[in-house]
């Protein structure tokens, strides 16, 4: 399964980005800000391309009760330079985020809603892959 993440309004805030399963659009996505801010220090990971797991529980999430469905088992970025733990999850503005991949519809100027929903529905396409033993991959990449 391919995941790609095209960042398409980069603003000092925060990033706005577009998030495609398999070439098909999917869900918009906020990052924190490209340049480092005293709130997002590191500001969002780099470009590249970042295999995905399924099999870790965070320990952030998994005690939750917003995550019990999943029991904290969120799909995590493998290798990504300079940041550990960047995961794809639910939130509304870049608050929730410390540098990882909030997924949601941009209705709002810089943040999402319906992220939870979002996210489930993600997490299945994304499971039904991991079940079936398949690689999950995810490109970051800019406009």
């Amino acid at each position: 399964m391919e995941l790609v993440v095209t960042r398409n309004w980069k603003k000092a805030d925060y990033t706005i980005g577009r998030l495609y399963v398999n070439g098909i659009f999917f869900c918009n996505t906020l990052e924190p800000p490209v340049k480092p801010t005293k709130q997002h220090p590191k500001g969002c990971i780099p470009l590249g391309r970042y295999e995905v797991s399924m099999n870790i529980i965070s320990p952030k999430y998994s005690k939750k009760s917003a995550y019990m469905w999943c029991g904290g088992r969120l799909p995590r970025l493998q290798g990504v330079s300079g940041f550990d733990g960047i995961l794809i999850h639910a939130g509304n503005n870049v608050k929730d985020t410390a540098g990882c991949i909030l997924v949601g519809a941009n209705t709002v100027t810089g943040g999402l809603t319906g992220s939870q929903s979002t996210l489930k529905s993600l997490w299945t396409l994304l499971e039904v892959a991991y079940k079936q033993r398949e690689d999950i991959y995810i490109q970051i990449t800019d406009k």
